[in-house]
């Protein structure tokens, strides 16, 4: 038995989508990217959307947006994919780093508080792994010192915080539609906010800095989505929420079947949070008698996909001790890095797949016993 990680959920839908782009003639400045950044729009509750060619994309536009330069200074999270510190970069501009809560995994607001300087200019909070960050305190923070409020929901489409989606709870968010997202386009990414002058800005400099055809009043970037794949994301968010509830089917069978399992600690739910479980991810305590990369390598054995999101927090990276980060900072991260491990929960999961990476687990914990 082989049970991937990740896979997308694709079918005809998308392939009569491509085919009619492809019928149409207009690969790229067509209506499907117009339609897909409306559709979107409405589905995240916000005034407007702006499709790029990726996530990473998108951090950089938004940062340049607001204004971010060489000089300021940028909070976020060293626990996530290394694209959310490197964006502040490209501005000239410094990433400092917030320690995580050791529950949720995401940015603690009082480390946000304790990181902030003078210098400080916006803070951009990671939704991992498909929950959202506590972005009322956030909210409360950036508010009371005047910052840049950036979501970056590139694993939470779909996900909500008290009520409202992921995308909204910001200035301004980004997502990303990589293969492994909870929706895709293969490669693909949105800045959505309800600030007019921020999208208006962003769509400038997606395309060569043009205001009209062939009237460039800036340096911009060639960062557009293609109608392909505008068309592929309309059928995707289509399916988003019947996808994301099927991840959370599973993701409930997974904790039931592991809780009891001694040394495995399954994913917190914040109660004020819908989860999407773009990963699913458990902690292996002292008390499991194989560690982390050992564990991993027993499924991998037995045919599971199992991945850690992330080995190595941003600020140990090679890059950012070369930059003179100190290595000692986040304990909270570090440790996590150690400890966690992603377990497959995608909607193509069969009730016996879950069943045999349960079975797998429990396995493990007892052969490790030995």
């Amino acid at each position: 038995m082989r049970i991937p990680i990740a896979r997308p959920a694709l079918g005809e839908e998308e392939l009569k989508a491509i085919r009619r782009v492809l019928e149409s003639g207009i690969l790229a400045h067509g209506p499907e990217v117009e339609e897909f950044e409306r559709e979107f729009a409405e589905y995240v509750g916000v005034d407007y959307a702006v499709a790029v060619a990726n996530g990473t994309a998108a951090l950089d536009l938004v940062l340049k947006a607001y204004g971010i330069r060489p000089g300021d200074e940028v909070v976020t999270t060293p626990f996530t994919f290394i694209a959310t510190a490197n964006a502040v970069l490209y501005q000239g501009a410094k990433p400092v780093f917030a320690d995580i809560d050791p529950k949720t995994y995401n940015i603690d607001p009082n480390s946000v508080l304790e990181a902030i300087t003078p210098r400080t200019k916006a803070v951009i909070a990671v939704d991992l792994f498909g929950q959202p960050a506590d972005m009322r305190a956030l909210r409360e923070i950036a508010e009371d010192r005047r910052l840049a409020l950036i979501e970056d929901a590139a694993q939470a489409h779909g996900a909500e915080f008290e009520g409202r989606k992921a995308g909204s709870l910001g200035d301004a968010a980004i997502f990303s539609f990589y293969a492994t997202k909870n929706m895709t386009t293969g490669e693909g990414g949105m800045v959505v906010t309800n600030d007019r002058r921020v999208a208006e800005r962003v769509k400038l400099l997606r395309d060569h800095g043009q205001a009209e055809k062939y009237l460039h009043v800036e340096l911009g970037y060639n960062l557009r989505m293609t109608s392909l794949q505008a068309a592929i994301g309309r059928v995707q968010l289509r399916k988003l929420d019947r996808l994301n509830e099927a991840r959370r089917a599973n993701a409930r069978f997974l904790t039931e079947g592991l809780s009891k399992v001694q040394g495995i600690t399954p994913p917190y739910e914040d109660p004020r949070c819908k989860h999407v479980y773009h990963q699913y991810v458990v902690r292996v305590e002292d008390e499991f008698p194989l560690r982390r990369d050992e564990l991993k390598a027993f499924l991998e054995s037995r045919g599971v996909g199992a991945a850690v999101h992330y080995p190595i927090p941003v600020h140990r990276q090679p890059l950012y001790r070369k930059l003179g980060y100190p290595q000692d900072i986040c304990p909270n991260a570090i440790e996590a890095s150690g400890r966690v491990l992603s377990l497959p929960v995608h909607p193509l999961l069969s009730r016996s797949d879950l069943e045999y990476v349960v079975e797998c687990v429990r396995e493990a914990a007892q052969r490790g016993g030995r």
